[in-house]
């Protein structure tokens, strides 16, 4: 059987019409918070693989500085992510917590089954970095 395949989006791109996923993806979302609004755009969500509350907390703390001190929206969120070690931080986390461990094996039973996936959640990566990127990544090796 054929590997399944894995592709991202953001929620606002499935609700305008704008995410280029295949017909048959499961649409599953990794927030930690999902809205109501955001629940009827996927069919699952798994908050395990969305970002420790602490590190989110850090990274608003780190974004609003960067926005005080000038930046654009898209700017201090980028400059944050850095600033607070983003993507090293939510790597551990995929490694070290047996919940977002056990859901990243559940992803690849399913995607080496043979069924495709759409990683979902809420930035806009063509401007600003996100956790749903890394854990593409993470799943694919």
């Amino acid at each position: 059987m054929a590997r399944g395949t894995l592709t991202d989006t953001y929620v606002a791109a499935i609700q305008h019409d704008l995410a280029e996923l295949p017909a048959d993806a499961t649409r599953v979302g990794v927030v930690r918070r999902p809205t109501s609004w955001f629940h009827a755009a996927v069919d699952e969500n798994l908050p395990e693989l969305g970002p420790p509350e602490p590190l989110l907390e850090s990274m608003r703390d780190a974004e609003e500085d960067m926005k005080i001190q000038g930046l654009c929206e898209e700017g201090a969120h980028n400059a944050a992510w850095e600033q607070v070690g983003f993507g090293e931080a939510y790597r551990d986390h995929l490694e070290s917590d047996g919940d977002a461990r056990a859901a990243i094996e559940a992803l690849s039973e399913r995607l080496a089954a043979g069924e495709s996936l759409a990683l979902v959640c809420y930035e806009n990566t063509e401007k600003k970095r996100c956790h749903r990127t890394i854990l593409r990544e993470y799943l694919e090796h």
